[in-house]
C-alpha cells in the first residue's frame, strides 16, 4: 500500500528533525558557552542530516506520487498531507496519516523556535565582539567631553589600543 509506504517516509522525516531539534539544543549550549569546537562538530552532524532529510523528502514525494497513481490521478500534483487526507477512506490510515502530519508540524515548529534562538545569540556574540573591537581600536587621547564641530584636531589621532591596520 502508499499510503502505508507514505506514513512511513513522514515518520521518519519526524525522526530526523527530532535529531536536528537535539542538534539545535546542542548549538544553543554551545553558543552560550563559546564552545566553537563543540559547535563545528554539531554543525558536520547537521550537514550530514540535512542530506538524509533530502532523501527521505524525495521518497515522500515518490510515495505521494505512488498513491495519487493508485487513486486514479495521473498528474503529479504537490498536494498538502492534508489534502491527501480526503483521498484515504480508511478511518486508521487517515487517523495515522494525520497523526503524523501533526507530529511532523509540532516538531519543524520547534525545530524553527530554536533556529531562530540561535540565530539571535549569534547575533547578540558578534555585537559584543564588534563592541569590544570597536573599544579596542578606540584612541585613549580621545576625550569623552563634548567639543563644539569647529574645534577639530588639525593633526592625526594618536593609534588606538589595538592597531587595526597592522
Amino acid at each position: 500500500m502508499a499510503i502505508k509506504r507514505l506514513i512511513d517516509a513522514l515518520n521518519q522525516l519526524v525522526d530526523v528533525h527530532q535529531t536536528m531539534l537535539a542538534s539545535g539544543q546542542a548549538k544553543k549550549e554551545a553558543i552560550m558557552k563559546d564552545d566553537i569546537e563543540s559547535l563545528i562538530q554539531i554543525m558536520n552532524q547537521e550537514s550530514r542530516v540535512m542530506k538524509r532529510i533530502a532523501a527521505l523528502e524525495e521518497e515522500r514525494v515518490a510515495a505521494c506520487q505512488v498513491f495519487l497513481q493508485e487513486k486514479g490521478i495521473k498528474s503529479a500534483l504537490n498536494l498538502t498531507i492534508t489534502e491527501l487526507a480526503r483521498l484515504v477512506f480508511d478511518p486508521e490510515e487517515k487517523k495515522a496519516l494525520l497523526h503524523t502530519q501533526e507530529a511532523l508540524s509540532k516538531t519543524l515548529n520547534e525545530l524553527k523556535f530554536i533556529n531562530d534562538l540561535n540565530q539571535k545569540l549569534i547575533e547578540q556574540s558578534l555585537a559584543f565582539v564588534n563592541y569590544s573591537m570597536d573599544l579596542l581600536g578606540a584612541s585613549p587621547m580621545q576625550e569623552a567631553t563634548y567639543k563644539p564641530p569647529t574645534d577639530k584636531p588639525t593633526g592625526s589621532k594618536g593609534p588606538g589600543f589595538f592597531d587595526a591596520r597592522a
